[in-house]
């Protein structure tokens, strides 16, 4: 997809890159190696001049990640998803300035790591820099702003993409947990009904001395960050889907106008 994607190049938006597509142009290199002029000589020397650059960082996300717009950052999954990492936190409230993260979840499609306060905490900050690509689950509003209040000067992945906004673009609203549910995606019966306010009293209940009750939380976190991978493999492919049928369809609308 993102060899596909033009959208990244100052003054090309959706519907210019769709007039690419329909000229035939669907890549990069096809552009590259277009011998006819495209748009203006000055509009097609910007692009040239792009599209060589982004050749030139084909494999560093975050020469893309600074340049797609916030809704397209779905395009960069597939080419950086062997340095992708799902990412979910717990805390002891909502409040960023008066609640502390409690556990932070990491799943890499392989391995689960889980950091707990008291614990391991700490070790999240080295073992997050292994990895290019975060992704979450309303991450943008409080996962990455809690984690970075809590770990000043923290690096984290320069890619990021939040699948709460892609899924709705999608049509798929409300909390994780309900869309879960409704794309058919199971949770364990040891962890069924526990939500965000749950987890907060689960590690109160921790607190207090309930080593169970922590359990039951890393369980929870587990899924959440687990359950993570399969909805963004299928936003994914829906949404790539949906931008080629587009293509298709202004194609055929245009030859369906002239009926």
């Amino acid at each position: 997809m993102l060899e596909h994607t033009f959208i990244h190049i100052p003054g090309i938006g959706p519907k210019t890159e769709q007039t690419l597509w329909n000229r035939g142009i669907y890549r990069w290199h096809d552009f590259l190696n277009h011998e006819k002029p495209v748009f203006s000589h000055a509009k097609d020397r910007l692009i040239h001049e792009n599209l060589e650059a982004s050749l030139a960082h084909r494999d560093h996300i975050g020469f893309f990640n600074d340049r797609l717009p916030a809704g397209e950052k779905w395009r960069l999954f597939d080419t950086f998803k062997h340095r992708a990492v799902y990412l979910d936190i717990e805390t002891s409230g909502y409040d960023q300035w008066s609640s502390d993260i409690t556990v932070i979840g990491l799943y890499d499609g392989a391995n689960v790591q889980t950091f707990v306060n008291g614990k391991n905490l700490d070790a999240f900050e080295i073992a997050i820099a292994d990895y290019d690509l975060v992704i979450t689950f309303n991450g943008a509003c409080f996962d990455l702003p809690f984690i970075k209040g809590a770990f000043p000067g923290i690096s984290l992945p320069e890619g990021h993409i939040d699948l709460r906004f892609v899924l709705k673009k999608l049509g798929y609203e409300g909390g994780l947990k309900k869309i879960e549910k409704d794309l058919g995606i199971a949770r364990g019966d040891d962890i069924e009904g526990v939500d965000g306010f749950e987890a907060v009293r689960l590690w109160r209940k921790y607190r207090r001395g309930d080593k169970k009750a922590l359990k039951t939380l890393i369980s929870y976190n587990n899924a959440d960050i687990i359950n993570l991978e399969p909805l963004m493999e299928l936003a994914y492919e829906r949404m790539k889907s949906r931008v080629f049928a587009k293509k298709q369809y202004e194609k055929q609308g245009s030859c369906r106008s002239e009926l």
